[in-house]
């Protein structure tokens, strides 16, 4: 049979910024999944888009088509609502752990198909597998299970969820074209609606260390990403949330493993325990619920019980000791005064070239690994007492990780300027 489209009069349409038709979007994503459309080809066409857009039926268009690439999960037989966070990736962004057992206590079950690390901003797969005997690895049977039975899981994707985006995202990732906006919202987008969860809440971030700088772009891709969920029949809603400073006191896998129980045992830095709870108020509110505060499940230990079971439920130890770092420097502060500023790029940086983050995908991670900041913006430093600790296995990587710091702090005189942690709610 012939077929109804090629590659290259996809291609010269959308270079010549023209609008790709359903036929063309839907052949070209089947054809590419099979082998049909080589690299070179979705390369050029994914460069096109970067350059010249899509619209809101295109993006639409492209994001079913990939989710038709592969198989749909269905939680329907579930004897309680569904909801999702998903995060656009930060530093030191580890509110997916205590925020899972915490919807979870609240009533609603949380299906959290997560990622790993690439470059500076740090994967939940690779944090949760510092404790002692965890897997990210389930089977659809035993998520389900675990659903029902605990209430949240956290663990990977399986092959089938939308395996175009699978293809896709490693071209992007090469080719110079991971900022396409419609590119990201529909990866991101095409796993979430697959992965069939009722309600999702976008944590779209703002700032150096994130991917998007402005808020305007923040806000397109949030913007974006919102209607496809609700074309989809998803309630969805994102918060813009700042990531110029880096969340709570550890960017790593184990110490924000550490971090992330605290927050659950009641304390935790005051951030990471004001966007965990403003998320778990999104997602319950968007799951129907409306009547339940997940503050007082963090203080009266609902929380921490729910993030015991989903651990031992997935052959993690939650009371086994984590991993520490074999080697550890002391960066003090240069001088006493106020920290102004702390930035989240400098920090991750920092972290991803002591060890805790990956290069290429098929890296290996240190689970001790990582950057731990002894002062937030605002606080008051004092001269030679220690800023940051850096922790690694390896000490000879501690020159390049002092490099990626320096110029990413001030200390200065007076009260340091203050910005809002959710800038923006959309949906």
């Amino acid at each position: 049979m012939s077929s109804p489209h090629d590659a290259i009069e996809v291609i010269t349409a959308k270079r010549d910024a023209g609008e790709l038709s359903d036929s063309q979007i839907d052949w070209v994503i089947d054809a590419y999944t099979r082998g049909d459309v080589a690299d070179e080809q979705m390369s050029a066409l994914a460069m096109a888009i970067l350059l010249n857009g899509m619209n809101r039926r295109e993006i639409a268009r492209w994001t079913g088509a990939m989710i038709a690439s592969g198989e749909r999960m269905d939680f329907s037989s579930l004897s309680r609502g569904t909801s999702d966070k998903h995060s656009t990736g930060g530093v030191g962004d580890k509110i997916t752990l205590p925020l899972a057992p915490l919807v979870a206590a609240c009533g609603i079950a949380v299906p959290q198909l997560s990622g790993r690390g690439l470059g500076h901003t740090g994967g939940t797969l690779d944090k949760l597998e510092s404790i002692p005997g965890w897997r990210a690895a389930l089977s659809n049977d035993e998520m389900m299970a675990q659903l029902e039975s605990v209430g949240a899981v956290i663990c990977a994707a399986g092959d089938g969820l939308a395996p175009a985006d699978k293809k896709l995202y490693a071209l992007r990732d090469v080719t110079g074209t991971v900022e396409a906006i419609p590119l990201i919202a529909s990866s991101i987008m095409s796993k979430k609606i697959a992965e069939g969860t009722g309600a999702l809440v976008l944590d779209v971030k703002v700032g150096t260390g994130a991917f998007m700088k402005s808020v305007e772009r923040a806000r397109e891709l949030a913007e974006t990403m919102v209607a496809l969920g609700t074309d989809a029949g998803v309630r969805t809603v994102a918060l813009l949330t700042d990531m110029s400073t880096p969340l709570g006191l550890t960017a790593g896998n184990a110490i924000e493993v550490a971090e992330s129980v605290e927050v659950l045992a009641g304390g935790g830095p005051a951030d990471v325990v004001e966007l965990t709870v403003a998320l778990a108020r999104e997602m319950l509110l968007a799951a129907g619920v409306d009547d339940v505060d997940p503050a007082a499940k963090l203080a009266d230990g609902s929380a921490m019980d729910a993030w015991r079971a989903m651990i031992a439920a997935q052959g993690g130890d939650p009371d086994a000791p984590l991993p520490t770092a074999r080697e550890q420097h002391v960066v003090p502060a240069p001088a006493s005064g106020t920290l102004h500023r702390l930035d989240a790029m400098a920090v991750g940086l920092a972290a991803w070239r002591l060890g805790a983050g990956r290069a290429r995908k098929e890296d290996p991670v240190q689970a001790g690994a990582g950057v731990v900041w002894h002062a937030r913006p605002g606080d008051r430093v004092v001269e030679g007492q220690p800023l940051f600790t850096l922790l690694t296995d390896e000490p000879e990587r501690f020159d390049r990780a002092l490099a990626s710091l320096e110029g990413g702090y001030d200390v200065g005189d007076g009260p340091a300027p203050v910005s809002p942690l959710v800038i923006d709610r959309i949906g």
